[in-house]
């Protein structure tokens, strides 16, 4: 059920930016080029192209709040912060390998703390 509803989202997410890309652009990015634009400025009619982006953003919408009610759902019995402090689940037959003190400094007190290389 998720997989196909993240699929759908998927494609929604491709065809709505497909849909905004392909409308004509109608000038005057981010509001600049003046216009007025007060009561008297008259504001064209919705093409078909337009009411596909809208029809487009609103089924992703609807599929976002979907994906997360069901993710929240299901992680509904703990958090992020629970499954950190709890040991993760050994494979059987897993061997772990005793690193021991291989992976600390020589304790040495003449030990050089720059490599001798330089």
């Amino acid at each position: 059920m998720d997989n196909v509803i993240l699929t759908v989202h998927l494609l929604l997410a491709l065809s709505l930016i497909g849909a905004v890309l392909l409308q004509r652009s109608e000038g005057g990015g981010l509001g600049m080029g003046g216009g007025g634009g007060g009561a008297g400025a008259s504001r064209p009619p919705v093409s078909a192209m337009g009411k596909v982006t809208w029809l487009l953003a609103i089924a992703f919408i609807c599929t976002s709040i979907t994906l997360t009610i069901l993710s929240a759902q299901r992680t509904a019995n703990g958090s992020v912060i629970d499954r950190i402090g709890a040991e993760a689940p050994a494979e059987e037959g897993a061997v772990t390998p005793d690193l021991g003190d291989s992976l600390l400094p020589p304790s040495s007190d003449d030990a050089p703390l720059v490599p001798s290389g330089e």
